[in-house]
């Protein structure tokens, strides 16, 4: 009977060209690092500075804060899908042991 989980995980990666691979890395990194920071930035605008109370602070900005955070967090899973052609397996599915650390 075959492993779900391996049957998973190969429909969840998408191999592409080395080209497209070094794009999608370069672009899909920027966007989240722009996103995560612009989040924070964003959520301590809302709380200037994590000095008011929940009730003064400014709810609708802290939860674009918070979208924009969790943003950048999906662009940076959703880029970790892609691999070029040629990179090896990945380590769940390989020969070796994982007893690495």
């Amino acid at each position: 009977m075959p492993d779900s989980d391996s049957d998973d995980a190969g429909a969840r990666e998408v191999v592409v060209p080395l080209r497209l691979y070094k794009v999608v890395t370069v672009f899909s990194t920027m966007f989240a690092v722009a996103f995560v920071v612009g989040g924070f930035i964003v959520l301590d605008t809302a709380t200037q500075r994590a000095s008011l109370s929940i009730s003064d602070a400014d709810v609708p900005l802290a939860i674009l804060g918070v979208a924009m955070i969790a943003a950048g967090a999906m662009v940076y899973a959703f880029a970790t899908r892609f691999r070029a052609e040629g990179m090896g397996k990945p380590k769940d599915g390989s020969d070796e042991p994982s007893n690495n650390g």
